[in-house]
């Protein structure tokens, strides 16, 4: 079975139970986080987070550049308060540079990613600063809330802030 029909197997089974339809839209914690796609970090189990409690925004890498429009959104229309920013360790961002996937794109897909930034990067903990500093120099979210910066340790789970 395809794992996009495995998915829709499982949300009918999930959606038979499903009692939480009635939740506000604005998160009840008040907090944002941005984190990276990787699939081996659950945001929701290793934060403690219900439906309804924190928007979260995911993006290759984590990185606040992608992340701005929404945090734009999830701070002046739905009113969050905090933002988190989390990177892990053993990140695929690591793995590359802007000219190697250009290259992939150019001879698998015959196309042209000149024009984009995928942002990759080489030192995760530099990563976070970066990020928050991108947050920081931004005329489009609030500088007046917290916004803290963090490493998830993908082998145990572990969250170490980053100052």
């Amino acid at each position: 079975m395809a794992a996009i029909d495995q998915v829709l197997e499982t949300n009918a089974q999930y959606a038979a139970t499903f009692t939480r339809g009635n939740l506000p839209m604005p998160p009840a914690r008040k907090l944002a986080v941005v984190t990276c796609m990787d699939a081996r970090i659950s945001p929701a189990h290793a934060l403690g987070l219900e439906e309804g409690d924190a928007h979260v925004i995911r993006n290759a890498g984590g990185r606040m550049v992608e992340a701005l429009r929404s945090l734009a959104i999830s701070q002046l229309l739905l009113g969050t308060e905090e933002v988190a920013v989390i990177h892990h360790t053993d990140c695929g961002m690591l793995t590359f540079t802007d000219d190697d996937i250009r290259k992939k794109i150019q001879v698998q897909l015959n196309g042209n990613a000149d024009h984009i930034a995928f942002l990759p990067f080489s030192d995760v903990e530099a990563s976070v600063r970066q990020d928050i500093a991108a947050y920081r120099d931004s005329k489009i979210v609030r500088q007046d809330i917290p916004v803290r910066g963090f490493v998830y340790d993908v082998k145990t789970g572990r969250l170490s802030e980053v100052n």
